[in-house]
């Protein structure tokens, strides 16, 4: 279960202060405490935003997968690279590496699209031309958690 955010709490204060006074009013030949009337007013709020939010959270999220884009011409960027996946669907985030000691691009990067139309983009692009190169185009391996990278194995050999 996710907790509510800042927005979603301070609505069901609102209608749980709403709720106080429209039980306060109804029901005002009965002698009932405010304490009680306001924790009624709070559990409709939040049966309200519980009802209310769940089928949108759950279409705002979307299964994604990184694509690994290998090949890439050194002088393309991320504008470029984007709007050429964006013709084969939803694009959330592009990464091209570049060369920590020269600040040039390394000619691959990754591309991270909804998991529906990842697929069709590798079979579209794989093996492609784009700018005079062509691509590579697969799904990216996960890197490993507590398994060091390539570079971090070097350069602690290099301080020893």
């Amino acid at each position: 279960m996710k907790l509510p955010d800042q927005k979603s709490f301070l609505f069901s204060i609102i209608i749980a202060v709403l709720g106080f006074v429209v039980v306060k009013f109804a029901f005002a030949s009965l002698a009932l405490d405010p304490a009680l009337l306001f924790g009624a007013g709070l559990l409709i709020g939040a049966l309200v935003i519980a009802v209310v939010a769940s089928p949108a959270s759950e279409e705002a999220e979307v299964k994604t997968k990184t694509l690994y884009v290998g090949n890439l011409p050194y002088r393309a960027n991320e504008g470029v690279v984007r709007a050429l996946f964006e013709e084969q669907g939803k694009v959330f985030n592009v990464r091209l590496l570049k060369d920590k000691n020269t600040g040039k691009r390394r000619g691959f990067g990754f591309v991270e699209m909804a998991e529906t139309d990842a697929d069709k983009a590798i079979n579209q692009l794989n093996d492609s031309e784009f700018q005079q190169r062509t691509l590579k185009v697969r799904e990216a391996k996960q890197k490993q958690e507590g398994e060091p990278s390539h570079f971090r194995q070097e350069s602690d050999q290099s301080t020893l």
